[in-house]
């Protein structure tokens, strides 16, 4: 199956695991095509239709991760083996299927919006639906949990910043 490159107006590129600014400390994607953000085609489409929905809004989107290499995830378990912010790799993560996006919202300017945690961040407060973050989080993270479920997506209850594409389970691992 063949990925598709994450191209549209309203939506940023910046993959965390192509540089060294992550929870693991090291650059991840090191090959060209690892830092090309790719979805499978039925995650692209929803994602840019929740990009349109977004720039509706006067807002954009700023991927930060995508299809993820199955060899990517198990050093990500080996650094975080904690199956509630990384998946299993003997399960396989929706990342691998191309089905999964890490991402958060910014202003047209390219201001990222406040959602309470930093990207990655292994905390409680990192859970949909905490009342423990500034006011403003809150309403960013709906914001951005109505454009992507708007678009196909399902939320993830720990990571604010993961939405894998409705029935992701039924894709295979590439």
């Amino acid at each position: 199956m063949t990925l598709v490159p994450v191209q549209h107006a309203a939506i940023d590129v910046q993959l965390a695991y192509a540089t060294s600014r992550n929870f693991a400390g090291e650059v991840l994607y090191t090959t060209a095509e690892d830092q090309q953000a790719r979805l499978h085609r039925h995650a692209a489409d929803a994602l840019f239709h929740a990009a349109d929905r977004a720039a509706a809004l006067g807002l954009r989107l700023l991927l930060l991760d995508a299809y993820r290499p199955q060899a990517v995830q198990r050093r990500l378990w080996e650094v975080r083996p904690d199956p509630e912010f990384v998946a299993d790799p003997e399960i396989g993560s929706d990342h691998s299927r191309g089905t999964a996006v890490d991402l958060t919202l910014t202003r047209a300017d390219g201001t990222v919006l406040d959602m309470g945690t930093d990207f990655d961040a292994a905390l409680q407060q990192s859970h949909h639906s905490r009342i423990d973050i500034h006011r403003e989080a809150q309403q960013n993270r709906l914001i951005l949990l109505g454009l992507m479920v708007g678009a196909g997506f399902e939320i993830n209850p720990y990571e604010w910043w993961h939405y894998a594409l409705e029935n992701s389970e039924n894709y295979p691992l590439l």
